[in-house]
């Protein structure tokens, strides 16, 4: 029952998804058509991409160079930009979840040694707000633009500038109220975070490399060449410079030797997340009625449904939903990209932050959900009205 209730809550997406592919699996009964419901593009781009991501967190590497950067910072203003840029640029790569999930403790940790322990959840939101907004400017910062640049063959180079007016804009918003809530009164001494924060705790799960050398003897070593060549390889598979199986072999095979274990920390509920909603999708759309009305719903302000439904079920089951009944990409990029700003849940990624901070604070829970939303909304609110203006 413990098993059944912990999977229940860690994939509660993933259920829903089986859910409804199977009641849809008896709307439409199994045929030849199925064949053609998975975009095995997408699963293909987004595995590797998961895998060698993780191989950089097994590693290491994005807390050691967050450590190193921080040594240089004197202020509270200073810090809190970094912390904040951290999520930024790093979620423009490696997605906004892993960019959360390696920063946001750190975070934390990193506050109550400066002595800003009560602006914890502050922080905690703006580094979200930067996590989301740097992811929504790439096309692998999101597992969603990952989907919709394979399903439409739209290159990296115009999705980003889709996205840029509204990514350079959130960044003035943060910049702005990073200089209004904190000052330039110095910060605590950081010089021990590598011994402090970042030493694995032995009763926890220690990666291969920093078990052996420790979180202050680099960056990885040599596995961390070859990870930053993988990760050239997924690049050039999703700018479609190389074959999608090429890139494929090349990760697995090269895992195989390297860290085989990384396939037991990847996260695979998120490809089986699209497997499910691929095949809802494709088994609603051969139902006449259904598409017509779902078209009707979608068809008028496309970017303003995905905003909205955002709001309730998250913006990668919205993308995938929406995408079944509406051509108009580009209002469906801004919509679901700027729709995971608002409600805690309206990014799935927003929750590991929550989580991060509930642990270390429990009793500030309504707090955090009240600062949280009000940030959220201000910057979802100016930004959708910029995209009134531009649009």
């Amino acid at each position: 029952m413990r098993l059944a209730l912990k999977i229940a809550k860690n994939e509660t997406i993933l259920i829903v998804a089986a859910v409804l592919a199977l009641i849809s699996c008896f709307i439409v009964p199994p045929d030849a058509g199925y064949k053609d419901y998975i975009h095995a593009s997408t699963i293909s781009q987004l595995i590797c991409l998961m895998i060698v991501v993780c191989g950089f967190q097994r590693i290491g590497v994005f807390r050691i160079i967050g450590s190193r950067l921080l040594q240089r910072v004197s202020t509270a203003r200073g810090l809190v930009i970094t912390l904040v840029a951290l999520t930024y640029f790093s979620a423009m790569l490696v997605t906004n979840d892993v960019a959360l999930v390696t920063f946001v403790p750190f975070a934390v940790a990193v506050l109550i040694m400066a002595g800003m322990e009560e602006k914890t959840i502050l922080v905690a939101t703006l580094m979200t707000i930067g996590a989301n907004v740097g992811s929504m400017l790439t096309p692998i910062g999101n597992a969603h633009n990952l989907y919709l640049k394979a399903l439409t063959g739209m290159p990296a180079a115009e999705m980003i500038s889709i996205m840029a007016p509204y990514s350079g804009l959130a960044v003035v918003m943060l910049i702005i109220v990073i200089s209004v809530m904190f000052g330039s009164q110095p910060v605590s001494e950081l010089d021990d975070l590598e011994k402090g924060v970042l030493a694995p705790e032995r009763s926890k799960h220690q990666p291969d490399e920093i078990r052996i050398t420790g979180y202050g003897a680099g960056y990885g070593g040599w596995r961390t060449v070859v990870y930053v060549l993988l990760f050239g390889v997924c690049l050039l598979a999703v700018s479609d410079f190389i074959p999608l199986w090429v890139m494929c072999v090349i990760v697995v095979v090269t895992f195989l030797f390297t860290d085989r274990r990384v396939f037991r920390y990847v996260d695979w509920g998120l490809p089986l997340t699209f497997c499910m909603f691929f095949i809802f999708i494709g088994n609603m759309k051969r139902v006449p009625e259904f598409y017509e009305l779902a078209q009707s719903l979608v068809g008028g302000h496309p970017l303003e449904v995905a905003v909205a439904s955002s709001q309730v079920i998250s913006n990668v089951p919205t993308t995938i939903l929406l995408s079944g009944f509406c051509d108009q990409w580009r209002e469906l990029i801004i919509g679901t990209n700027l729709g995971g700003m608002g409600t805690l849940i309206a990014s799935m990624a927003s929750l590991i932050s929550y989580k991060n901070v509930v642990r270390q604070y429990p009793d500030k829970k309504g707090r955090y959900l009240a600062i949280y939303s009000a940030v959220n909304v201000l910057f979802l609110v100016v930004l959708v009205g910029l995209s009134w203006i531009i649009e």
